[in-house]
């Protein structure tokens, strides 16, 4: 039997050492295929990790999958790593890795393939992640696009659903597609982040790329790594952010994937108490093994480094720190100290943080996605935290969109539904989303979680962007959302553009679209996002007439926005206590008929020197009905000079 694997290695006894102690977080640049040369010869070297493998040997379109003639050699440290050099191979060639196990033959695509086939074969390619970027500019100075300084609001998208082929709906479009369309879109929206859901390989269109087969592929739905290293590319060059989500949660069961990668439970942990997703069907990563811990850090790394991501949005995490996430009694096992933690998991996610803040410093941005009370998740690892930069607040979501499903005659039993958040926000370095997953399985897209008709749904979702894009932290907001998208999210097809023609919907396009410049442009909204000093109750406790009102600060002791929010459908003339010597004026009202309100005017029509709201004076305005209206301090010039006259005195 001819072997025509030629020996050969990118990997250092340093490398290797790292590797065994969970350390090495670049793995990207020693495993999987590599174009190289030897001796004078171009080909590719391959390597993998499958410790407990008989043999590995190489199959693809150039050997007619033998598995008999390009077996790889195993390394001779105890590294479980098999490798070895091919000559004449060329990006492209299709392959798969096919391991003997106690006498089976398992065919597993490799986990480091930068492609893959887009087909039930699913094999990996060769092929390379090289391309020549032009976001120079936005990499020097991402660190303050990305700061929790800056103002961060993210458009959530799902690359497959957002648009889709005119004269084939069925189709794709490529990556590079997508950028001459969204580009453009989301620079005259004024978000400041794009966030894709995950775009790593994966092989079942329903699970929207959670169940990821291919870490380090870019998926080929929609061409090749250089074409979405373009759409991000584009997306800088614009000043546009990206993040995108990443799943080191868990993994599917598929045949050619992590799944008893060897033979044995290589990724997974063994124990299903701690391996297997009762919900998901899938199996969970085991954070208590070095080399798995190497391996997701450096997907991590990966996603950061080569495809110039300003962040990672870090999928499911509640599920990963608890040992008894959707399990029973008796279904799960306590930890050392008897409680729910996964210390594994939490110390994994801790190295995670501390390894990627290490080598990127400040530019880039970690979001965890956790939906319990779990303490200090964004606080410094050194601090005893689990080191993240922000993460959902997913409190403020679900009490926000109880309260807007509430009649407005029921809210004032309900009215602290919108109070509570101001508990506990600054706990944590929080972003607020309204996300994907409040718009599937039954739930109802946001428009129609809104109470009342035509007139009330708009007005009460127009007036909840108001909330949102007013209330300390970043914003997410899921595609469809900001023009009113009425059926659930459907990943088959395309969202509903032609719904713009309707002047309602047009209308909470451009609310959306103001609001989000005036959050970019008005520094009280986003200088102090995450410090208590930025926010401060006016009016906490109007049950009776569902009215909110409260400040938002910049660092500059006049930069001061007073918001007001109106939840009934009544229009009210409303007083409000202000300070002394100063002025107001309305800058945004959700009830303006450009964006397909009633057209009440907020104005303010008396200002009182009588005082009011534990405040020495006072305003009195209209205030539209389900509506939100946003005003900016301005510092009266007369009380300015009397000012100075008696200083001067």
């Amino acid at each position: 039997m001819m072997n025509f694997v030629k020996p050969f290695t990118l990997f250092t006894d340093q490398d290797i050492y790292l590797f065994k102690e969970g350390k090495h977080y670049k793995l990207y640049e020693k495993f999987g295929s590599h174009s190289v040369e030897r001796e004078g010869v171009k080909g590719v070297y391959f390597s993998v990790w499958a410790p407990n493998a008989k043999k590995v040997s190489v199959i693809g379109n150039f050997n007619n999958w033998n598995h008999r003639e390009h077996i790889l050699f195993p390394r001779w440290d105890e590294s479980g790593i098999w490798e070895g050099f091919i000559p004449a191979l060329t990006w492209g060639t299709l392959y798969k890795y096919a391991i003997e196990h106690q006498g089976k033959i398992l065919e597993k695509s490799d986990p480091y393939a930068l492609s893959w086939e887009q087909n039930l074969q699913a094999a990996s390619m060769v092929s390379t992640n090289w391309y020549e970027w032009n976001d120079t500019e936005w990499m020097e100075k991402r660190y303050k696009k990305n700061s929790l300084e800056s103002p961060i609001s993210v458009y959530e998208m799902h690359l497959g659903s957002w648009l889709r082929n005119e004269d084939n709906p069925e189709k794709f479009l490529n990556y590079r597609d997508i950028a001459s369309n969204l580009v453009p879109y989301i620079k005259e929206m004024g978000f400041t982040h794009v966030e894709f859901m995950p775009v790593m390989e994966y092989p079942y269109d329903p699970s929207w790329g959670y169940q990821i087969t291919g870490f380090f592929a870019a998926t080929s739905r929609f061409g090749s790594p250089q074409d979405l290293m373009f759409l991000i590319d584009e997306l800088h060059r614009n000043d546009i952010g990206v993040i995108l989500d990443w799943v080191p949660s868990h993994f599917p069961g598929d045949a050619n994937g992590l799944h008893r990668f060897d033979g044995t439970y290589l990724y997974e942990h063994e124990d299903p108490r701690k391996g297997f997703h009762p919900d998901w069907k899938s199996y969970i990563f085991n954070y208590g093994r070095n080399e798995v811990k190497s391996f997701l850090i450096s997907n991590a790394v990966f996603w950061l480094d080569r495809y110039h991501a300003d962040g990672l949005r870090v999928d499911a995490v509640t599920s990963m720190l608890h040992l008894d996430y959707s399990r029973n009694e008796g279904e799960w096992e306590p930890n050392i100290f008897g409680g729910n933690v996964n210390l594994e998991a939490k110390t994994f996610l801790q190295e995670f943080n501390t390894a990627v803040y290490k080598e990127f410093g400040n530019n880039i941005m970690t979001i965890a996605e956790e939906s319990s009370d779990f303490p200090l998740l964004t606080k410094p690892v050194h601090d005893g935290g689990v080191g993240f930069g922000m993460k959902w607040m997913m409190g403020w979501m679900h009490d926000t969109l109880f309260y807007f499903k509430v009649d407005p005659i029921s809210r004032k039993h309900h009215h602290h539904k919108l109070t509570f958040s101001s508990m506990y926000m600054y706990n944590e370095n929080y972003m607020i989303p309204l996300s994907h997953d409040e718009v599937v399985h039954g739930k109802a897209s946001l428009i129609y979680k809104m109470k009342g008709d035509e007139w009330q749904k708009f007005a009460n979702l127009r007036a909840l962007y108001v909330y949102m894009y007013t209330h300390p932290g970043a914003k997410l907001l899921f595609m469809g959302d900001e023009f009113g998208q009425t059926g659930e999210w459907n990943f088959k097809q395309s969202l509903d553009w032609q719904l713009l023609q309707y002047p309602v919907h047009k209308g909470l396009q451009d609310l959306v679209k103001d609001i989000n410049h005036l959050y970019r442009r008005e520094t009280a909204l986003f200088e102090n996002q995450f410090k208590p000093d930025g926010f401060e109750w006016v009016e906490a406790d109007d049950t009776d007439r569902s009215v909110f009102i409260y400040l938002r600060k910049g660092k500059k002791r006049d930069d001061v926005l007073m918001v007001v929010l109106n939840l009934t459908p009544q229009v009210l003339d409303y007083t409000i206590g202000v300070n002394t010597g100063t002025s107001w004026e309305v800058i945004l009202n959700s009830d303006d008929k450009k964006y397909g309100g009633s057209g009440v005017d907020a104005n303010i029509f008396k200002e009182n020197h009588e005082p009011w709201m534990n405040r020495n004076q006072s305003i009195s305005i209209n205030l539209p009905p389900l509506a939100g209206i946003v005003l900016r301090q301005k510092k009266d010039r007369k009380y300015k000079l009397n000012r100075i006259k008696q200083h001067k005195k």
